[in-house]
């Protein structure tokens, strides 16, 4: 790895949104969920938070364009799972829903800690999550169509709250913790040291400004391709 591609990847991180992340109500599409992990990606959201009836959420690497290793994705074993989640993390659940008492999504403030709440593409947000959710926000809109893609609404309501955070100066210093930030560069810049490490339960080593590992380090086995 070159010195500035560590750099961009430090930088990245450096700006990541730890109290701006995204639930996915059995949204299922490859596409919408590529889509969606591309735009998190873009406003410094470093974990998003679904659930499915499918078995297997398939994020295609193609519409993700790349983004798909820099943002966790955290799978729910139900919908109730990852409400408490959040909330148990103290956010508010915002969702993107029509309704009497939806606000336009302008009006929201998004430097509180917020979870976008998505709901899937056939049927919307469920019964079970909307009733949890604190709010609701809508695009408003002047045709006939009274709604859009999940994937073109969550990138219009992302980018909105990425312009409030930016006024707040929420990207102008880190936000993570530096641990998280250390274990985070480790995994961007050597995935499959990364991989090795977490397999057989060994430490991450150290690593300098090239993403190179520093010093001696042994391997047990052979890294996987």
């Amino acid at each position: 790895m070159s010195s500035e591609r560590y750099q961009k990847v430090f930088q990245m991180l450096d700006r990541r949104q730890p109290d701006l992340t995204v639930f996915m109500d059995d949204v299922h599409k490859a596409h919408n969920l590529g889509a969606i992990v591309r735009t998190c990606d873009a406003v410094g959201v470093g974990e998003i938070h679904a659930w499915s009836t499918l078995r297997r959420l398939a994020v295609p690497h193609l519409v993700s364009g790349g983004s798909k290793p820099w943002v966790h994705f955290k799978r729910h074993r139900t919908a109730q799972d990852g409400v408490d989640a959040l909330k148990a993390r103290g956010f508010t659940l915002a969702a993107a829903h029509l309704s009497d008492r939806a606000i336009p999504f302008t009006e929201y403030d998004f430097t509180q800690p917020t979870a976008l709440v998505l709901g899937s593409e056939k049927h919307g947000l469920s019964e079970e999550v909307l009733s949890q959710c604190d709010v609701e926000l809508v695009v408003p809109m002047q045709g006939m169509v009274q709604s859009l893609n999940v994937s073109v609404a969550a990138a219009l309501i992302l980018f909105e709250a990425q312009r409030q955070k930016q006024i707040a100066g929420q990207y102008d210093s880190r936000r993570i913790s530096d641990e998280l930030h250390e274990k985070l560069l480790f995994e961007g810049c050597q995935a499959k040291m990364a991989r090795y490490c977490r397999r057989y339960n060994k430490p991450y080593p150290p690593i300098d400004e090239d993403g190179d590992i520093i010093g001696g380090f042994e391997l047990s086995r052979p890294l996987e391709e």
